[in-house]
């Protein structure tokens, strides 16, 4: 597949707190890392980080009635972006959930759908037509992202192998291609 200048690479929360060892670890989080340097070294016309960057009494925390450990809070090392993720190539690092009372799985808008984020009129005055998303978790952030971007109106694909999910992946890719949203390799794209 030939990629353009017209063409994203969204690279979702791929922070400490989701690796191995991390406070809301996804199993093999840390082997997405090397796929997504291999992708951000490819012609796209920009890559967005997106980080969770949770202020210590967010909702989503089981603390405080969520469903989550406490997790990614602001300032934190495991809120930090993965040591070994390449950022030389990424133009914009977009963090969500930073309301106390909102939790933010889509790179997008916050999940009541009730505030944006930005990432849409950002993607849109920087030309970009088509998203491809990678990033932790498969099952949760990555299709929520994918989701939200289709329905913006941009040409959305998920790339399988630069993705891991805190199920198996099953459901969720399952979920995506029931939505219309195409899966491919990183080969396919030539990393």
């Amino acid at each position: 597949m030939k990629l353009s200048s017209h063409d994203a690479l969204l690279v979702v929360d791929v922070q400490n707190d989701f690796l191995p060892g991390g406070a809301l670890p996804v199993g093999e989080g840390d082997a997405v890392i090397p796929v997504i340097n291999r992708l951000s070294a490819l012609p796209f016309g920009t890559v967005v980080a997106t980080q969770d960057w949770h202020p210590p009494t967010h909702c989503s925390f089981r603390e405080q009635g969520g469903q989550w450990p406490t997790h990614c809070v602001a300032g934190t090392t495991g809120a930090e972006l993965a040591s070994g993720l390449d950022q030389r190539h990424v133009a914009l690092i977009l963090r969500k959930g930073l309301s106390p009372s909102a939790d933010s799985y889509s790179a997008f808008r916050d999940n009541s759908g009730a505030a944006t984020t930005g990432l849409e009129g950002w993607l849109r005055a920087m030309g970009m037509a088509r998203v491809f998303v990678t990033g932790l978790a498969l099952d949760v952030c990555v299709t929520e992202t994918a989701r939200d971007a289709q329905k913006a109106g941009f040409a959305t694909l998920v790339v399988e192998d630069a993705c891991r999910g805190i199920a198996s992946g099953a459901d969720a890719t399952k979920e995506l291609r029931k939505a219309g949203i195409p899966l491919l390799l990183s080969a396919e794209l030539g990393a």
